[in-house]
């Protein structure tokens, strides 16, 4: 039997506990999961690119069952479906959050599968204790001081709190 090989995209600027969740339940519909970090600086990033590689990664160290090991980190600034191809994914795996969500990812699945439609699209609906976060919140929150420990890791905090500080953390290792 093939290996199903998933592909989880995004800007992950910060990665928080929704991303963390879609991560894991991911991992029950596909072999091996690609996390896509994806260049836009349209959006302005508070992390670049190869930081935000560096977090996820650091993140999927803590991943539990041994998840983790079944998880490649990857940057990418091609279009979506290339980069799929590209890894060789059947399947690309969306988190939706709000019917909000809804609306723009399924025109990109729509489109994504006119350019490839061997390439499947898998909605996983956030948990409801996470339906709630956003990267953009997160950063909002943290820009103004205010606590994000509870939609991030403590390690994610840290970075985004010392990015706001105007600090450089030394990287850490893992206990």
């Amino acid at each position: 039997m093939k290996r199903r090989i998933g592909i989880y995209p995004g800007t992950f600027d910060p990665i928080t506990n929704g991303h963390y969740d879609i991560i894991r339940r991911a991992l029950h519909v596909v072999d091996h999961l690609v996390i896509g970090v994806a260049r836009n600086d349209a959006k302005g990033p508070l992390f670049a690119t190869d930081e935000r590689v560096e977090i996820v990664r650091d993140e999927m160290k803590y991943l539990e069952n041994g998840g983790g090991e079944r998880i490649e980190v990857r940057p990418f600034e091609t279009l979506l479906m290339h980069f799929a191809e590209s890894v060789g994914a059947s399947v690309i795996v969306r988190g939706l959050r709000a019917v909000s969500d809804f609306e723009y990812e399924f025109q990109m699945a729509g489109m994504n599968a006119r350019l490839n439609p061997n390439i499947e699209t898998v909605f996983l609906m956030a948990s409801d204790r996470y339906q709630f976060i956003s990267s953009r919140f997160v950063k909002e929150i943290g820009a103004l001081g205010g606590d994000i420990k509870h939609f991030v890791s403590p390690r994610v905090a840290e970075r985004v709190v010392a990015r706001f500080n105007g600090t450089k953390l030394e990287p850490r290792r893992r206990k």
